[in-house]
């Protein structure tokens, strides 16, 4: 009880800078090696030889599901405040206008609820994006190809690697509060 007492608070702008540049960095270094492990893949008939500098989906899968995930973690008041903070933020870091990025990263969230439908479950969502933006339904052995279904075994590891690309909210909300300053 004592202590949240001393947690260090952080203000809404500069949790904001710290959860882009955390996602960035981690994006970055991380992107690589998954590209890396799906092009090796043995449940993939042939490599999709995706680029490991191609991660421009990617990181936009990862904001999508990231933001997503602040609805779960905060009061609705505070998550819009820092969501709002982060989009005007990351729109600058992809050079676009604020309304259309606001745009980009809705139309991202609804496409990836309806891959996952019925199921809520945002990581589901994105390994299910990822499969899908990298077209990596058509390297599978002919019957997930002509179902355009991910492969149950594969879409687990796509999974076990997203776990990496999530916000470990329960780390940093021991160390913070997050608020008005």
């Amino acid at each position: 009880m004592l202590g949240a007492l001393f947690k260090k608070k952080i203000n809404h702008n500069k949790f904001a800078n710290v959860f882009i540049n955390g996602l960035l960095q981690v994006i970055e270094e991380g992107f690589p090696l998954v590209a890396e492990t799906i092009n090796v893949d043995k449940s993939f008939v042939t490599s999709p030889e995706i680029n490991p500098k191609d991660d421009y989906d990617f990181s936009l899968i990862v904001f999508a599901g990231n933001l997503k995930l602040l609805e779960e973690t905060f009061y609705p008041e505070d998550a819009d405040k820092i969501e709002k903070e982060v989009l005007q933020k990351l729109a600058k870091v992809y050079d676009i206008e604020y309304q259309d990025f606001v745009r980009l990263i809705k139309d991202y969230q609804s496409y990836m609820a309806r891959l996952n439908m019925p199921s809520k479950v945002v990581l589901y969502s994105m390994s299910k994006a990822v499969f899908d933006k990298y077209q990596l339904y058509n390297f599978q052995d002919e019957y997930f190809k002509r179902l355009q279904v991910p492969n149950p075994l594969l879409l687990k590891r796509m999974d076990q690697m997203m776990e990496n690309f999530i916000w470990d909210w329960e780390v940093f909300l021991k160390k913070y509060r997050v608020g008005e300053s």
